[in-house]
């Protein structure tokens, strides 16, 4: 009987609530037979923000866990040895600092640090591209990565110190050339950066450091090759751009989860099926095989999963990985000349948009250009749903069938207890009460001395650590020195040459416009912490090529600034996007605002993951219409906005 390969790292996406919460269910999910951990973090913790700050309202807990502080890393991971763990922390602009804690507590431990293995993603580029959560400018940022990977090459040398993240890229879009280019684009920035970092005999094993967290699409046979494409071009930089003669240092080396893009509120149920689909693209063929796969699960279109969702994901892997013989052979695709066209097909596009990319100088410098490459081709992703050229079955093909059996009572997800929050603040308060303020203020001090020196920011981030500094403090000393950040939107201000579909539409904004006395102006706004972007991005781009007056800002806005943005701008109509599952308390304070402010004649539309009975609540609130992930048609929505500024004499015709 043939050797059998040993199998990728099982992990499930997870955290929510509070530290204790999560580490129950990371405990319960080792215990079924999880191999590796994979921490979600809150949306205040990864854009650097303590619990009790105006922008965290309504953002704690939800769609990861809350760490403030030594004290929630501590709770994280209690009874969980971290010597004997594989972690991947899903964690960027504050990376080092949550690293700096996940050190801190392996000490705690007795743990050789030395020892430690796992990944943390500290990847900015994509951030400013398509998540959001940047905090500082992107040459900071550069230098912040380095130094996380300079620190692990002497002192945690079995950790990957970044991890080149395409999975948001193709979530934001991104076609397969691009996703292959600009994530290609960002390793080399890192590497460039860290050239001179470390001696020049260790540069290589610096190199095979670098790893990847990838995306697979439904088009499993084109992702299938698109890996093996990464394959060959990695190999091919790391010999040619950087003299690494070692094979295994030249190892593509990618943990992955498959898309939740495609996932549909629609006929939920119908996920399964796509996530087991796409899980192959990634594991069948032994020259591309991810090294850790994790799965969304199948409702993760209608909100959090539940315990038992993770589970069923986790059983996916693990039957292809123990009832199948995959894992006995060798690499089916090897010979294939379909397979080799289409690797060399993709290889080419991706050469040819990284010259592009190093015609500007690299990654860093070309941020504004690949973010409107993304924003153009989501746009067109979106076109070929809409007219129905890119079939999604119960989406735009097969509508009618039964209710899903599989959404219950509770709506097929589970819920964060609103006093999450309050607990999280006020376990907050009680540390900072509790501390050693004058050690406090000492590490803070060290700290913004090394940010504005130039010295690795590792070393005094794992003191602050260890004398109670709080990831806002942390953060704030880093937006002191460095400034902060506010990235592109992709979505300029002049109309396309687009209009196809549009003519009646843009008949009907010049024809309400003309009745208005002006161009009709919609305002489109992010509050809160979430930097998904996708969803507004395609709002506000359509409505600019139906000819309304766009106001766009980009993310991380308070409601105050959105209303004052409605008031400066006369907005005919608002537009909230939030993704993050903090509709309820946002839109609360943001028609509370609009009604002080006389404001309440304008109408107010949300999108966003929103429950039926929280649709409802929003309704009672004044919210004018709520579109969900369902609502693909954005001619409809436009439609809609252009009768929701209609004057009421004109509507009434």
């Amino acid at each position: 009987m043939p050797q059998k390969d040993r199998p990728w790292l099982f992990r499930t996406y997870a955290g929510h609530s509070t530290a204790e919460k999560s580490n129950a269910l990371y405990r319960s999910n080792l215990a079924r037979g999880q191999t590796g951990l994979s921490v979600a973090f809150d949306l205040p913790t990864q854009t650097g923000y303590d619990s009790d700050h105006v922008l965290s309202r309504g953002e704690v807990g939800k769609v990861g866990v809350p760490v403030g502080h030594l004290g929630d890393m501590r709770a994280l991971f209690a009874d969980i040895p971290l010597e004997r763990m594989n972690t991947s922390m899903t964690i960027n602009a504050t990376a080092p600092w949550l690293l700096s804690l996940y050190i801190a507590v392996a000490e705690e431990q007795g743990a050789d640090v030395a020892a430690l293995q796992g990944t943390v993603q500290n990847d900015l580029v994509k951030e400013y591209l398509s998540r959001g959560t940047y905090v500082l400018p992107p040459a900071p940022s550069m230098r912040l990565i380095a130094d996380v990977a300079e620190y692990c090459y002497s002192e945690v040398p079995k950790w990957n110190p970044m991890n080149v993240c395409s999975y948001h890229l193709q979530e934001a879009g991104a076609t397969p050339e691009q996703e292959l280019a600009f994530a290609l684009a960002t390793a080399t920035s890192v590497l460039d950066e860290l050239r001179d970092r470390v001696p020049a005999e260790d540069f290589a094993r610096q190199v095979g450091r670098i790893s990847f967290f990838v995306n697979a699409g439904i088009r499993f046979v084109t992702e299938m090759c698109k890996m093996r494409a990464f394959v060959d071009l990695w190999d091919e930089i790391c010999r040619d751009r950087y003299g690494v003669e070692d094979e295994k240092y030249r190892r593509f080396r990618y943990g992955v989860q498959v898309n939740s893009l495609g996932l549909t509120e629609q006929q939920p149920e119908n996920n399964v099926y796509r996530i087991l689909l796409e899980m192959l693209a990634v594991t069948l063929s032994k020259t591309a095989r991810a090294r850790a796969v994790q799965l969304p699960a199948w409702n993760e279109a209608l909100g959090l999963p539940r315990p038992w969702d993770q589970q069923w994901s986790l059983r996916m892997q693990q039957v292809l990985a123990y009832e199948t013989d995959l894992l006995e052979y060798g690499d089916l695709f090897d010979g294939s000349p379909v397979v080799a066209t289409k690797v060399e097909e993709l290889k080419d596009g991706a050469r040819a948009e990284l010259d592009v990319i190093d015609g500007m100088g690299g990654a860093v410098a070309a941020i504004e250009y690949m973010k409107g490459r993304l924003v153009e081709s989501n746009a067109e992703r979106l076109g070929r749903v809409e007219r129905g050229e890119t079939t999604v079955v119960g989406v735009n093909a097969w509508t009618e069938g039964e209710p899903s059996p599989l959404v219950g009572e509770d709506g097929g997800i589970m819920t964060v207890d609103p006093a999450v929050e309050q607990d999280q603040i006020d376990r907050l308060t009680a540390w900072r009460a509790e501390r050693d303020a004058a050690a406090v203020a000492a590490a803070l001090d060290d700290l913004g001395r090394a940010a504005r020196e130039g010295r690795n920011i590792m070393p005094p981030s794992i003191a602050a650590a260890k004398a109670g500094v709080t990831t806002g403090e942390w953060a704030g000393v880093m937006r002191q020195v460095h400034g902060e950040y506010r990235g592109p939107t992709g979505v300029s201000s002049s109309p396309s040459n687009r209009t196809e579909g549009l003519e009646e539409l843009r008949a009907a904004v010049d024809a309400v416009s003309d009745r208005l006395g002006r161009r009709l102006t919609f305002l489109m706004g992010k509050p809160g912490l979430d930097g998904h972007s996708n969803g507004a991005e395609q709002i506000a781009v359509r409505a600019r090529d139906c000819g309304m007056a766009i106001r766009y800002e980009g993310i991380r806005l308070t409601p105050e600034a959105i209303v004052a943005a409605a008031q400066d701008g006369a907005a005919h109509v608002v537009g909230l996007s939030i993704l993050s599952g903090s509709h309820l308390p946002l839109v609360a304070e943001l028609m509370e605002r609009m009604r002080a402010a006389g404001l309440d004649r304008i109408p107010v539309i949300v999108g966003g993951i929103i429950p039926e009975e929280d649709a409802r609540r929003l309704k009672d609130m004044g919210v004018a219409a709520i579109y969900t992930p369902k609502d693909f048609e954005l001619n409809r929505i436009m439609g809609d906005i252009v009768q929701l500024a209609t004057p009421e004499d004109v509507a009434a015709e």
